[in-house]
């Protein structure tokens, strides 16, 4: 089944539009950039779809039904992975999915009763691993592994197939969609506040993914430690009273499953539909992917670049991780916001001299083109990417209005088929209340809006109140003018900033990496390897 597209992207249907001509963009060589990042993001999605990772091998395990925590409060689907690497450290299997699958039939066991096992060192996935070259007893274990993975996909086009009815049901709230992230860490709280943002007009309600262990650990390593969850005392007493179940924190799969039907409900309540959307910490995106289908998250923040350059994550890992997500993103319908693109400072450090606004900006444009260009590669259409209008740090420089709308008015020249988003950063006190004039200010340039989402607050339905002021006489004006081209400051960053997102791509597909992410690269432990022509229990995702 081809995936229902949300009537988010309802702009985008019908026939395709085709890009502007590169003659239309007095402000620089789009078409050239965009020939750039096609040309480097074909030929990374062709090894990415080759290649698996811890971060899939967990993934895979979360659908074949396994969740939780093992004995000792590790995630159940990690303390298997691990003791899978540790039996087959040289992959000769192509990855965990045949091993458990012969376990399963070995032992006659379900997934979540055989993970604990090999989780407590009761069962070694190695002794599966060598009943695996017999052919007879491969072919069942790929035939139980596509069974495993056939009920999983039917679950997630179940969940795609009642977002649609919800939607022809509540109806689309007015877009852009306004949104703001849930704060609580805990599951009880969340589900408190979370009516609350829907009844003051919150349209999509964002959910921040508790860092995992491999990142976890690789932090600690580097001298920096993740604090623990734990659960607030209130929550402690409300189970022991049994009034609440089980404490969980706001981002684990559990409490999204949770958090989706409350906000289900509140959304009946406003007769309009309410979106889920989460953001994973690099390392955990496959699993997020996997949990967007099964909980159906609407959207999910993924951008391959920021993972890449802001992160320090081995890029053949991050492009593996994210190609192995894109796939099922496509089958859910879920929609993937790619950031502006991040930072990049490495070539200033090589240099030791500070680059200018406009080469920061072409900087972040061009990953962001390449981000972009990677997701089509890997069958995602246009109306499922939105792209963040403006970088983080543009309202903390000096003219923020000039710079927000010629970095609007690239995109929407650069990107004609995607919506755009507009997310608020941190910034300093001084300049938090300049972000929503510059949005209001720039949104008459950006045409399809699908987001703007607003940081947590105490008075949610103050700030829906005001971004939906804005987001309306944005509309209005738009609607009431031409579209006037950029002239003047406008006119000149929008050009040096094409002209710097060009010279990234040129340098990046003649010296690699190290041109936007410094020097050695951290690989080995936990980077990408070669499936070959070993089992692959998603295939039928491909083509849906």
């Amino acid at each position: 089944m081809p995936p229902d597209p949300s009537p988010a992207s309802a702009p985008s249907r019908g026939k395709a539009r085709s890009r502007p001509a590169p003659a239309a963009t007095p402000f620089g060589s789009l078409d050239q950039l965009t020939t750039l990042a096609d040309s480097l993001a074909g030929a990374w999605a062709a090894r990415a779809r080759s290649t698996t990772t811890p971060g899939q091998e967990r993934a895979i395990l979360r659908l074949f039904g396994v969740h939780g925590l093992d004995g000792t409060g590790r995630p159940l689907a990690s303390a298997v992975v691990e003791r899978w690497q540790q039996a087959d450290p040289h992959n000769r299997t192509g990855g965990v999915a045949l091993p458990f699958s012969m376990g399963l039939l070995e032992y006659d066991l379900g997934p979540q009763q055989l993970a604990l096992d090999v989780a407590a060192g009761t069962v070694d996935l190695a002794m599966e691993a060598e009943l695996l070259r017999e052919p007879d007893r491969r072919a069942v274990a790929e035939a139980e592994a596509n069974r495993l993975a056939d009920a999983a996909i039917e679950r997630i086009d179940a969940n795609r197939v009642v977002r649609r009815e919800i939607l022809s049901l509540l109806g689309e709230p007015t877009r852009p969609w306004i949104g703001m992230t849930l704060d609580e860490p805990d599951m009880d709280p969340a589900l408190d506040k979370l009516g609350r943002l829907v009844a003051g007009g919150i349209d999509l309600v964002r959910v921040e993914i508790p860092v995992g262990r491999e990142l976890a650990d690789r932090l600690h390593e580097a001298g920096i430690d993740v604090p623990p969850w734990r659960p607030r005392s209130q929550s402690a007493r409300a189970v022991a009273a049994g009034t609440a179940a089980e404490p969980a924190p706001s981002g684990s799969q559990r409490a999204l499953a949770e958090i989706r039907v409350a906000l289900d409900e509140a959304a009946a309540e406003r007769r309009a539909y309410a979106r889920l959307a989460t953001a994973s910490p690099a390392l955990g995106i496959p699993e997020g992917a996997v949990v967007a289908g099964f909980e159906r998250i609407d959207l999910n923040e993924a951008n391959p670049m920021t993972e890449i350059v802001g992160d320090g994550v081995d890029p053949d890992r991050t492009l593996s991780d994210h190609a192995f997500a894109h796939r099922l993103y496509r089958r859910a319908g879920t929609l993937v916001l790619i950031s502006a693109g991040p930072l990049v400072v490495a070539p200033d450090l090589t240099s030791g001299i500070p680059s200018d606004a406009p080469t920061r900006a072409g900087r972040a444009l061009a990953l962001q083109a390449l981000a972009a260009a990677f997701a089509r590669q890997n069958g995602l259409t246009p109306d499922q990417v939105v792209l963040g209008a403006l970088p983080a740090w543009v309202c903390e420089e000096a003219n923020p209005g000039t710079r927000a709308v010629a970095e609007v008015a690239v995109r929407r020249a650069l990107f004609a088929d995607h919506a755009l988003a507009y997310e608020e950063p941190e910034l300093r006190p001084d300049r938090a209340a300049i972000w929503l004039s510059v949005v209001g200010g720039s949104l008459p340039h950006a045409g399809a809006t699908a987001l703007v989402r607003q940081r947590a607050a105490s008075h949610p339905a103050e700030i829906a109140r005001r971004a939906r002021a804005a987001t309306d006489v944005a509309a209005e004006v738009a609607g009431a003018t031409e579209a006037r081209p950029l002239a003047g400051r406008a006119l000149e960053y929008a050009t040096a900033m094409v002209a710097a997102a060009v010279r990234t791509l040129e340098r990046l597909a003649d010296d690699g990496w190290r041109v936007v992410a410094g020097e050695g690269r951290p690989g080995g432990r936990g980077s990408a390897i070669d499936r070959g022509d070993a089992f692959d229990p998603l295939a039928a995702i491909r083509q849906p």
